[in-house]
């Protein structure tokens, strides 16, 4: 599988990077403006990749794009739509990838409840538009779509969900999500696997970390009324959760990327990339956490809102075992990490410069 020899220079351990493999590499990074593609923005160029972005206009004033200064990591920053398949092809035609990160999505629970339409058009029809692009390049190699834990038919038991368990979705977000995992199995089975083009799906955990700034999460809602002296409700303090910080699905993402670009065909396929089983915690012990790390805040517990999973974890195991990937930092270090880079933010530190020390500091974990 592969065009090209699909060879990645150097020699890394199981489950490591191959930093080398990166350097020069055309990669476009779909939703690049938002919270995990800038993050992925940055860590590809401080391996010296050729970073192209393509998403919707970051949020003003506090967006990780602007305060870390995404768009300098990046070759090329088209600002576009999913949803318009012009745009989409020619963004594609001109950044000629070799990989491709489908990052950009309505990302939202309650946003979907909001705004179905658009959040099936966008999560569905806005993927089928890349994967349209992606087929018809001559120099795309990989691909790896981010879709969500919450691509399961969720039936609240207590057992952790498995890459062959059945897709579903109470909600439009998680359904939309579900249908995005059909129509990457689709396309590779139809189309892709005879051009020689690797396509995974990685499911991650309720993901945490600086720069996350998205309304109705609960670790931003948490952060905006600590720093602002207000209380935060939680809707579901009760609720379970897989938490990880940001850095260990992108590490997984990058992983996947690598073994496709190498033509190993056992990674085209869905994954699931969660935090180790003891680091599932409810809503409430992540909020009281939060607030000891902050030095103190209010949080009151109640109910209500529309419908949401009650419990919800990952079963990993064959991203462990296949991929060599494994979480590097304790549900507890995520918080500390992800308390630290909003105090920093808060206090004017230089942001990029503090990204790339955390980036660095997750890499020494592994090492």
């Amino acid at each position: 599988m592969g065009k090209g020899s699909g060879a990645l220079e150097g020699v890394v351990s199981p489950g490591a990077i191959n930093p080398a493999s990166w350097h020069g590499r055309s990669v476009l990074v779909t939703g690049h403006t938002g919270f995990k593609g800038g993050w992925l923005s940055h860590w590809l160029h401080r391996m010296q990749a050729r970073v192209h972005g393509f998403a919707l206009p970051a949020e003003p004033d506090t967006s990780l794009f602007e305060s870390s200064r995404v768009t300098d990591s990046c070759v090329s920053s088209t600002i576009g739509d999913l949803r318009d398949p012009a745009t989409v092809m020619r963004t594609v035609e001109q950044a000629r990838p070799e990989v491709v990160f489908h990052l950009a999505a309505q990302p939202l629970v309650r946003l979907g409840y909001q705004d179905p339409i658009g959040t099936y058009a966008t999560n569905v029809m806005g993927t089928v538009h890349l994967l349209e692009a992606c087929r018809q390049s001559p120099t795309v190699r990989a691909i790896v779509v981010i879709t969500t834990d919450k691509c399961y038919e969720n039936r609240e038991w207590r057992w952790a969900y498995r890459e062959i368990d059945a897709l579903g979705g109470h909600d439009p977000y998680s359904a939309s999500k579900a249908c995005a995992e059909l129509a990457v199995a689709s396309y590779r089975r139809a189309f892709l696997v005879d051009r020689g083009v690797g396509i995974a799906t990685g499911r991650a955990g309720n993901v945490i970390g600086g720069g996350d700034w998205a309304q109705d999460r609960l670790v931003p809602d948490l952060v905006r009324a600590f720093a602002t002296g207000q209380s935060v409700f939680l809707r579901m303090p009760d609720a379970i959760r897989p938490w990880q910080h940001v850095l260990e699905p992108l590490h997984g993402y990058l992983i996947l990327a690598e073994r496709l670009l190498a033509g190993e065909a056992f990674a085209a396929r869905a994954w699931n990339l969660g935090p180790d089983a003891d680091d599932a915690r409810t809503v409430r012990q992540i909020a009281t956490r939060t607030a000891e790390l902050w030095g103190g805040g209010h949080v009151e517990m109640g109910c209500g809102g529309p419908h949401e999973a009650g419990r919800l974890t990952l079963d990993s195991s064959d991203a462990r075992d296949l991929l060599h990937w494994q979480p590097r930092w304790k549900v507890d270090q995520a918080l500390q990490a992800t308390v630290a880079w909003y105090r920093a933010y808060y206090a004017g530190a230089d942001m990029r410069v503090f990204l790339d020390d955390q980036i660095a500091t997750y890499l020494e974990a592994g090492s």
